[in-house]
């Protein structure tokens, strides 16, 4: 009897990547919480939430720069860039994710090793990873050292943009994820699409 032959969505350096962001973003937005509301004590002394928090800015960028090159040299950005034969699957997206998934319908998108996303996580993905990110980590190099990028600062319009740049970045961040995670459970089961990013 021939086998099914299992499609692989996600290889090992992307679900490792994918879960080491995971833990990455907990202490970015714990430790980004305290020092914006220091009343918020998760770690007792606030200089110890500021070196985790630019520790952790700091395996952020290295993170991102091993997606954008694993990306780019493995062919796989493709897949996070939107095209313009896909924007006619919008509407019909749109209204499953609205509407229809509430009333049981499958998704209209079936993931395959060709086409992994869909026109709106593609769209999503390519804002997040494009603007979003790079916003955060900039800001948040800025920041780690305001007198050697004092110039730059200036010219932008001072720390108050700065400072309202770099967490209106992190507050859309964290929008981002809570409805990753919602959309996390949108597989044939609660847990399937989770399933797939940890065993591929």
């Amino acid at each position: 009897m021939e086998t099914m032959k299992k499609t692989s969505l996600y290889p090992l350096p992307i679900r490792i990547w994918h879960w080491a962001n995971a833990l990455l973003f907990v202490v970015l937005i714990i430790t980004g919480i305290q020092l914006r509301a220091p009343g918020f004590s998760i770690f007792s002394q606030y200089g110890t939430a500021t070196s985790l928090h630019r520790y952790a800015g700091a395996i952020c960028v290295l993170s991102f720069l091993f997606w954008l090159f694993y990306s780019i040299i493995t062919g796989s950005i493709k897949h996070y860039l939107p095209r313009r034969k896909d924007i006619r699957e919008v509407p019909q997206q749109v209204a499953f994710y609205v509407f229809f998934v509430f009333k049981g319908r499958s998704n209209p998108f079936s993931a395959s090793e060709k086409e992994k996303f869909n026109i709106l996580q593609k769209i999503t993905y390519a804002t997040v990873m494009s603007i979003l990110v790079p916003i955060i980590i900039t800001t948040g190099i800025m920041f780690n050292n305001i007198l050697f990028f004092s110039h730059l600062i200036n010219a932008i319009g001072g720390l108050r943009i700065l400072d309202a740049a770099h967490v209106a970045a992190g507050y859309l961040f964290v929008i981002f994820l809570i409805i990753h995670m919602y959309m996390a459970t949108l597989g044939k089961t609660v847990i399937s699409y989770i399933k797939s990013i940890i065993i591929g």
